[in-house]
């Protein structure tokens, strides 16, 4: 099964490229498919949004998924020790006491005829947990955090109308001149956590912010997103094997480019300075396309697939004993969807046995 052909989509304003074959060839040519747009807002930024924003002085300079520049082998270096495959194995006990600790509250809830979000009371914090855990980093509000990733999210790539990029200005910039103030802290200080490193590594504070910005979002956001959308396969009775659902139905089903020079994907040209939208899952691909492929794969690839294997093992028997309440509603995003809420309750024939 292979995707279309490359083609204009005019309503989102991209070159849609959904073959997981000629989506491979353009992740691995970023010289020529240049990940320049990665992180530019989807829906242009309102004078109100951008005044906001330049308040606090908020800037995304190339670094890690925007940039294809000579510092990025450096700063991914950096980063990606924080990530290694010995680091990532270690926080399985941890990822599992997390998320067993949730799944037996979630159970004495239903067994007390309650009516559960799934979404926040299992899925949402201890991806949160494991990445801080990892990166080195304490006194983190986690609640703001989650708040901060999700209205981060929906400014970069959602559809937010002027009022809604207002709002949602202010938020990011207080998750911005939070990260401001951490780097500003380690390099008075110094440490091993994130920003210790990234300022020992020479980046300015937009670059170390820039780091933070989206690695705080992407490295756990991204994962409740995914858990979310295992669970609801299960609940629905879809094969749900963590494999399946990043190859069907992943959290981050697209990712953007831009082209340096006229170039041809398959039998299609595309012209200099094209906007492209790839994706990533649900059309044939491998579940390794779902974190991409090359110099920009998703760091946190291995974390991903451990948290969410855990998540399902932890919560089998709870979701063999649950049922929707509702048609979820969905987090729909360019390149990001997955369930907004989980409401269950116990099924008929669990309540029974009760």
């Amino acid at each position: 099964m292979t995707g279309c052909p490359a083609r204009y989509d005019a309503e989102l304003g991209y070159w849609v490229v959904d073959d997981p074959a000629q989506v491979r060839a353009v992740l691995l040519d970023p010289a020529t498919f240049r990940p320049d747009n990665a992180v530019l807002a989807h829906t242009p930024l309102s004078v109100k949004a951008l005044r906001v924003l330049s308040a606090v002085g908020f800037a995304l300079p190339p670094t890690l998924a925007n940039n294809a520049g000579e510092s990025h082998r450096g700063i991914r270096a950096a980063v990606a020790r924080f990530f290694s495959p010995a680091r990532v194995a270690a926080v399985e006990p941890l990822t599992r006491s997390l998320l067993t600790e949730r799944v037996a509250a979630v159970t004495a809830q239903l067994a007390a005829g309650e009516t559960v979000d799934l979404v926040q009371a299992v899925a949402a914090e201890p991806p949160a947990l494991v990445l801080l855990h990892l990166l080195g980093l304490r006194d983190v509000p986690v609640a703001e955090l989650k708040a901060w990733s999700l209205d981060s999210l929906e400014l970069f790539w959602g559809w937010p109308d002027t009022d809604r990029q207002l709002e949602l200005s202010h938020s990011a910039a207080e998750f911005y001149s939070w990260l401001r103030a951490r780097t500003v802290e380690a390099r008075e200080t110094g440490g091993n956590d994130l920003f210790g490193v990234l300022v020992e590594l020479g980046l300015s504070d937009e670059e170390a912010c820039a780091v933070g910005y989206f690695l705080l979002i992407a490295g756990q956001e991204t994962t409740t997103q995914l858990i979310s959308a295992a669970f609801h396969r299960v609940l629905t009775g879809t094969p749900a094997s963590v494999e399946e659902v990043l190859a069907e139905a992943s959290s981050v089903p697209t990712w953007r480019r831009v082209t340096s020079s006229a170039v041809a994907v398959g039998d299609v040209k595309l012209p200099a300075g094209a906007e492209v939208l790839l994706g990533l899952s649900g059309h044939g691909g491998p579940a390794d396309l779902a974190f991409g492929v090359g110099i920009h794969r998703c760091l946190g690839a291995g974390l991903a697939r451990l948290e969410t294997r855990v998540a399902l093992e932890t919560a089998g028997e709870l979701l063999s004993g649950a049922q929707l309440v509702e048609e979820p509603p969905m987090i729909d995003l360019l390149s990001f969807r997955a369930p907004k809420r989980l409401r269950i309750t116990a099924s008929l024939t669990c309540t029974d046995t009760l």
